[in-house]
């Protein structure tokens, strides 16, 4: 089933996204399992929505990558506002 997994990073900025971003993702790519990113300031600081294949995919992310790069330099750092759902409904165009 499809995962949505949402962070807001309060206070961060676009130079911060960029950082982390180019950390986190392959050149070009998205993560294994990841079939979408989207992201963008919001409310003082970055909200990102990606979509995933399952939520063992975003876990696998969570605890392999993301969470053990952290605090990237020039990155984001502290934790964010995190938010989840199993997808009900993913239309695309």
């Amino acid at each position: 089933m499809a995962y949505l997994m949402t962070h807001f990073w309060p206070g961060a900025t676009e130079e911060q996204y960029a950082t982390t971003l180019a950390t986190m993702h392959p050149a070009g790519g998205l993560p294994e399992g990841q079939s979408s990113h989207v992201g963008g300031v919001a409310d003082g600081g970055i909200l990102i929505s990606a979509v995933w294949e399952s939520k063992e995919h975003a876990d696998r992310f969570l605890q392999e990558k993301l969470i053990p790069s952290m605090p990237i330099e020039g990155g984001f750092s502290g934790q964010p506002e995190q938010r989840t759902a199993d997808i009900t409904v993913l239309t695309t165009a």
